[in-house]
């Protein structure tokens, strides 16, 4: 039997408001690891242009310490206590500054059948406050209907996101939706639930950084897909791979998938020298 993390008060917030902040006693050195070794994956200057977003995606394939981070074993058993079934990551996010972006649900991205069985965990790297970008989200959101793209009047594809995002700014203002900000402490967690509306805040302090770590679970026996990109009656399937418990080693390249000149018995490798 899975260890019971969370409290019967904790539980019944979550399910109430859709978010619930969590200290999961993470290894005090873990968050300051993160930050150094995935520093040199980000692909824009964040240092020299810190108006620019930016992002690591599956930073666990190359780094084991985010793994570690979206399978510990305490996260893994608070999910199972609010969702009722085997929280299974996905995948990882790691952010250098805050996002300022728009509010949406996830579920517009990852949904499954039945719905709803999605959650997200954002870990704080650093102290997060008002002045470096916080998280932010609107309690009690997570009971609104589940959004499609068809649903808001639009045409499915990342083509058409941006006008997701306004439809969004317009529920919120029409069920007047009040914002909470994420200021959490460094090592500290918010859970938030599949349909929970959240976004991150606008940076007053440009030069700070916000490093941070968002992992997504699904949750098993479901079917999983992509609403973003579905059609009435043709939901667009995913086919996740979930995050192991043990160390990742990128699996060897197959003879086809190898450069033409690696191939063995090439006469184009053996004349380069290569073979």
């Amino acid at each position: 039997m899975q260890q019971e993390i969370l409290s019967p008060e904790q539980i019944a917030e979550f399910h109430e408001r859709g978010v619930l902040k969590v200290d999961f006693g993470f290894a005090a050195e873990l968050p300051d690891q993160i930050v150094r070794k995935v520093d040199s994956l980000y692909e824009n200057p964040y240092r020299e242009n810190p108006l620019q977003p930016t992002r690591v995606q599956d930073a666990w394939k190359q780094v084991d310490e985010v793994r570690q981070l979206a399978v510990d074993r305490n996260v893994l058993a608070a999910l199972e206590q609010l969702v009722g079934r085997k929280a299974l990551p996905f995948q990882t996010l790691n952010f250098p500054i805050g996002t300022t972006q728009c509010a949406h649900s996830d579920t517009i991205h990852f949904n499954t059948m039945p719905e709803g069985y999605m959650a997200g965990v954002w870990v704080a790297l650093e102290d997060i406050d008002l002045d470096n970008g916080a998280l932010v989200y609107y309690p009690g959101s997570h009971k609104l209907p589940y959004y499609s793209m068809q649903d808001l009047g639009l045409e499915p594809g990342y083509a058409h996101y941006h006008e997701y995002e306004q439809c969004i700014q317009n529920l919120i203002a029409d069920e007047n939706l009040q914002p909470e900000y994420g200021v959490i402490n460094k090592g500290e967690a918010i859970i938030w639930h599949a349909n929970l509306l959240h976004g991150g805040s606008s940076r007053k302090d440009i030069a700070r950084t916000r490093h941070s770590q968002v992992t997504h679970y699904y949750f098993e026996g479901c079917k999983y897909y992509t609403p973003m990109e579905s059609k009435p009656g043709k939901p667009s399937f995913r086919h996740p791979f979930w995050i192991p418990d043990s160390e990742y080693f990128e699996p060897p390249l197959a003879p086809h998938e190898l450069p033409l000149w690696r191939r063995a018995g090439n006469k184009l490798g053996r004349l380069l020298g290569r073979s």
